[in-house]
């Protein structure tokens, strides 16, 4: 992080905004489409996982 000097004004404030608005950007994409995409996945995967161990192994509980 770049701290501010006293008097900064011209093109070391505009790119520190483009930076900051850059970074905001890419939060909005991290949490609005990549994470939500990971967590159903993850979510999905274990299910199928799950789904896919029963047809082998058997539904859980004791056996008949």
């Amino acid at each position: 992080m770049t701290t501010e000097t006293a008097g900064a004004s011209g093109p070391e404030v505009a790119s520190e905004r483009a930076t900051r608005r850059a970074e905001f950007l890419a939060f909005l994409t991290l949490a609005v489409l990549i994470w939500p995409i990971v967590a159903v996945g993850i979510v999905g995967g274990y299910g199928f996982l799950v789904w896919m161990f029963q047809l082998v192994a058997g539904p859980p509980g004791p056996p008949h």
